[in-house]
């Protein structure tokens, strides 16, 4: 890596939860996460571009997708299953919410 590839920003790390990204699914900025979620090229692509609120619904779905597909999570081809559905879900077309989209109330 050269020094030509560090981005530019500020020279001490931000403190969690600070650090904003113009998010993909919601296509506006958003706080961003803390560091990327896999030590990947996808990680990163998802570390730049996804909000912390997105990677928690992408959590939700992805429940839905091990269940309906009855996928294990340690089977490196349902690994690729998931990946896919992940990268659909994130930069796959139609993949921004509709405008004026409100998330369902959680239950607390």
């Amino acid at each position: 890596m050269g020094c030509c590839s560090t981005p530019p920003g500020p020279l001490m790390p931000e403190a969690p939860g600070q650090r904003k990204v113009f998010c993909v699914k919601f296509q506006r900025e958003m706080a961003g996460l803390d560091e990327p979620p896999f030590d990947t090229e996808l990680g990163q692509r998802i570390y730049e571009n996804v909000s912390q609120e997105a990677w928690k619904m992408w959590g939700e779905y992805c429940k839905m997708v091990l269940n309906e597909y009855r996928l294990n999570p340690a089977n490196p081809r349902d690994q690729e299953v998931l990946v896919k559905h992940l990268e659909e879900f994130f930069f796959g077309e139609g993949a921004a919410l509709p405008p004026n989209y409100v998330p369902p109330k959680t239950k607390g």
